[in-house]
């Protein structure tokens, strides 16, 4: 797990601003993969810069996608929660980009987290930028994108909206909910089996 800590370039803008929520209107619309009426809902609360999300995203949601929601078992639904700045400008690229690309973009970034995070030598935004390309964003919409202050300041409204409903405070942590189940939080990355059991649980 990784805690959450303070974002070092947040300033002295308010996070508290319902309105610019309001006004990015599909950019912060729901992220999500599963059916509408899967009988369990679960909400990951996930940093773009986590190793622990990226190895959950890598090892567990492939089992997770073919046997429990691609079945109608289960619904996905992603809440970005940056804990720092690069992780910020890549969730506020993969919110600008089309909603349907929302979850490829994020599961490619988690891939090959090693090559836009924590390789030596790099420019992170460029390396960033190569994997925008591919799934469509030009330079130009994508340096908008990551410097977009307004959208920037609803994704962590809504973080700390995250924070004091579900007292989400690491990375990933996931919210399950369903006939046995509500608001139950689970933190860190866990197995197949693990999560699935939960799942099941959850289902009642």
């Amino acid at each position: 797990m990784i805690s959450r800590r303070l974002l070092l370039a947040v300033g002295g803008a308010s996070i508290a601003a319902p309105g610019l929520a309001r006004a990015q209107g599909v950019k912060l619309g729901e992220r999500a993969i599963g059916k509408d009426d899967a009988p369990v809902v679960v909400m990951e609360f996930f940093s773009l810069t986590c190793p622990h999300c990226a190895a959950f995203s890598r090892e567990t949601m492939p089992q997770v996608r073919k046997n429990l929601i691609d079945t109608g078992k289960l619904r996905m639904v992603f809440h970005d929660f940056p804990l720092d700045q690069l992780a910020l400008s890549a969730a506020a690229v993969a919110r600008t980009l089309p909603p349907e690309r929302y979850e490829p973009f994020v599961t490619a970034l988690f891939a090959a987290q090693d090559r836009w995070v924590y390789a030596r030598g790099i420019n992170n935004m460029d390396e960033l930028f190569k994997f925008a390309a591919l799934a469509g964003m030009s330079r130009e919409a994508f340096d908008k994108a990551a410097n977009d202050q307004a959208l920037k300041t609803a994704i962590l409204a809504q973080q700390d909206a995250d924070t004091k409903t579900y007292g989400i405070d690491s990375t990933p942590t996931f919210v399950f909910n369903g006939p046995n189940a509500k608001n139950q939080r689970e933190a860190g990355a866990r197995t197949y089996p693990d999560f699935a059991q939960l799942v099941a649980k959850a289902a009642g």
